[in-house]
């Protein structure tokens, strides 16, 4: 009978998802391109196209993670942490001699590979966390996704209430405080995110303390759009500034209430449920034989219906096999991993929906991403010259994307153990929706179109994060998810680079400018981008169809439950 290895007591997991939280923030510095774009054209003579790649090398570097992936299985979380940390401060660093003149000649290409440097940070710090944390909290992948995913879309709001109020839009200053302050910030927490045993049944609490974490993210949320509503109706003093920026830093330490609640209530009398080992502990071979019981696991219902649901029937007698076995006469070989289990890399990418679920992503992120680093332009060609409130605008509908749609797959999951895939074909509609609003030209839908597209984007990085670990597991999540994000700079080099920026130039070029104004700019843009949307939509509705059995057998106890194999 398997045997069961518990590993010896370590600290609640809600003090890595606090710290988690500001990693994340921390991990949402490439949105701010949109904040010094303009400014790094204008000082250094760019024209679109040249600026568009340096987007696209935002994108490169954020999205090019395999290496951090592979290294979240073989080092612990803060070493990851601390080399995101080292690549911020070189990039951005880099960034800011370059923009302040300091060094008056950088090449493009040294240009280029800066942004590649500073936003590859990023990947660092965002699979530290999110590996971490999913791990962590095994059986609530969908709400813990939703949360990290959440507060990361609100980073984009959180850096320009800062750059608002704090650096009163200096550029440079941004970048400086990028280059400094966030890898001092983030070589400070790094120690809190750390692996903990996760609970082998759910913990009454849990839902509470969950409910609690998405209510001060919806709380911080209202705030920080209402903060960037006043800036840019009036000029509040530095004192009101400050004081507001005080606000926003006691709302990101909301969730640390949790932690220390537990530790100052006298309610743990309490016997915790037993606690199987965590999967980084069990993917390295980690424990402690002083802490095993027996038997395992009573196996739950969704395991066994999993286990029975890939069982092939055998014609010969087991007997016989056992018997073959023993002389030789046959080798035993082992069993390939069936959907819910775990994959290795090599085995998930020879996976139909490994490609339909990586399609399906990348048609819809990478029309995102075009619009995220083309919006500054989007807005001056439609007459809004500040894009300030533009990209506070998609940030918000960014975060109600990832934190709602985490919150209703899951609801949707356990109750009717629908597919997430399904609210990926939503979200592509609405973004092909959409871009048609962008094309009309006019202001109001300007608006309008910036939200829906926030809302999508949020909601395709949030559900691919939870199935990428549902379908293919947890032990090589790390690196099958960052190949996922591989569709992030593939999408910025077709759609923002190939498409959106030569489109543009040609424009401008017939104005007699750099600079472009009207609605052709983007129109054609835009219409390619809602037929790309749209195609992506019938990819995920087939992929829905197809995992529809599988979340049946993983979800049909109410709750998810590790398949049988996933217990080394």
């Amino acid at each position: 009978m398997l045997k069961l290895v518990l590993k010896g007591g370590s600290r609640p997991p809600w003090v890595g998802l606090a710290a988690a939280v500001w990693v994340q923030i921390a991990s949402a510095s490439s949105y701010n391109f949109s904040l010094y774009s303009h400014f790094l054209k204008s000082v250094l003579g760019l024209n679109q196209q040249q600026l568009t790649i340096l987007g696209v090398a935002n994108d490169i570097g954020e999205s090019v993670g395999l290496l951090p992936g592979l290294a979240c299985n073989i080092f612990p979380p803060w070493a990851l942490v601390l080399v995101g940390s080292v690549c911020c401060f070189v990039g951005y660093g880099a960034i800011w001699l370059a923009v302040s003149r300091t060094l008056p000649s950088m090449p493009y290409w040294l240009l280029f590979l800066t942004h590649c440097i500073a936003t590859n940070s990023n990947a660092w710090f965002a699979t530290a966390v999110l590996v971490t944390n999913m791990r962590n909290f095994p059986l609530s992948r969908g709400t813990v996704a939703g949360i990290l995913k959440g507060y990361a879309g609100l980073g984009a709001a959180v850096y320009t209430v800062i750059y608002s109020l704090v650096f009163r839009k200096s550029a440079s200053d941004l970048l400086l405080f990028l280059a400094i302050g966030i890898p001092i910030f983030c070589i400070a927490l790094m120690y809190f995110v750390r692996p903990c045993t996760p609970a082998a049944s759910e913990d009454p609490f849990e839902r509470g303390h969950f409910l609690f974490t998405q209510a001060a993210c919806v709380s911080l949320a209202v705030f920080l759009v209402s903060t960037t509503i006043l800036y840019a109706k009036t000029t509040p003093s530095d004192a009101v500034a400050y004081l507001l920026v005080a606000i926003m830093v006691v709302l990101l330490m909301s969730p640390l209430a949790i932690p220390i609640k537990m530790t100052i209530s006298s309610t743990k009398t309490k016997k915790l449920e037993p606690r199987v080992e965590s999967a980084e502990a069990l993917a390295s071979g980690e424990s402690d034989s002083s802490s095993e019981i027996e038997p395992l696991l009573t196996p739950s219902s969704s395991s066994t219906n999993l286990k029975s649901f890939y069982e092939n029937d055998d014609d010969g007698s087991d007997a016989e096999t056992l018997l073959a076995l023993g002389e030789g006469a046959i080798h035993k070989e082992k069993r390939k991993p069936k959907r819910g289990e775990d994959f290795n890399f090599h085995e998930a990418v020879i996976k139909a929906d490994f490609w339909l679920l990586w399609f399906s992503y990348f048609l819809g992120v990478g029309p995102g991403i075009t619009i995220l680093n083309n919006l500054s332009q989007i807005g001056i060609s439609l007459g809004v010259n500040d894009s300030t409130l533009l990209l506070a605008l998609f940030s918000l509908c960014n975060f109600i994307g990832r934190l709602g749609s985490g919150v209703i797959s899951e609801h949707f999951v356990r109750s009717r153990m629908i597919p997430r895939s399904l609210w990926m074909m939503f979200a592509l509609i609405l973004m092909a929706i959409a871009f048609l609003l962008y094309a009309s030209g006019l202001t109001g839908t300007l608006y309008i179109a910036t939200g829906f597209t926030g809302i999508s984007f949020g909601v395709l990085y949030s559900m691919m994060i939870p199935m990428a670990s549902e379908i293919f597991g947890l032990k090589n999540f790390g690196v099958i998810l960052n190949f996922m994000l591989l569709g992030n700079p593939i999408g910025a080099a077709l759609f923002s680079v190939f498409l959106a920026s030569t489109l543009y130039d040609i424009e401008a070029a017939k104005q007699g400018s750099i600079t472009c104004i009207g609605q052709q700019c983007f129109r054609i843009t835009f219409f390619v981008l809602s037929g790309v949307a749209g195609f992506g939509s019938i990819l995920s509705l087939i992929l829905t169809i197809r995992l529809r059995p599988v979340y049946r057998m993983l979800y049909s106890s109410g709750s998810f439950r590790l398949p049988l194999s996933t217990v080394y």
